[in-house]
């Protein structure tokens, strides 16, 4: 059973405070990592798409204004890397880690795959 739970979360989307709420519901106060105040580092957010299964053109928000400014639609894996933690909106929300796995919670259900 799952004990401990971080959530990389954005309090403007809907999708991340329901998936908060799952968690909560699960009888679990994860800690909440505000990402777009404090990013992860290129290494960090390597490894959280790496334990979720994902690259990062997978993770990545396409329909954020700075993807197109940046022209990232035929950037590289690296540079679309550099690009999410430079413009951490560019990073798809939510993703759970806890000791069950990581998983980008989209939709919100998928949290409980890991709960």
């Amino acid at each position: 059973m799952t004990t401990t739970a971080t959530i990389y979360h954005n309090a403007r989307c809907n999708t991340s405070r329901t998936v908060l709420k799952l968690i909560q519901e699960a009888g679990i106060e994860p800690t909440v990592v505000k990402y777009l105040e404090t990013p992860p580092t290129k290494d960090g957010l390597r490894k959280l798409l790496d334990d979720a299964g994902l690259t990062a053109s997978q993770a990545i928000r396409k329909r954020e204004a700075v993807y197109k400014e940046l022209g990232l639609q035929d950037a590289s894996e690296d540079e679309l890397i550099a690009a999410m933690v430079a413009h951490p909106i560019l990073i798809e929300r939510p993703i759970v880690v806890t000791d069950q796995g990581t998983v980008l919670a989209r939709p919100a259900e998928k949290v409980r795959e890991i709960l």
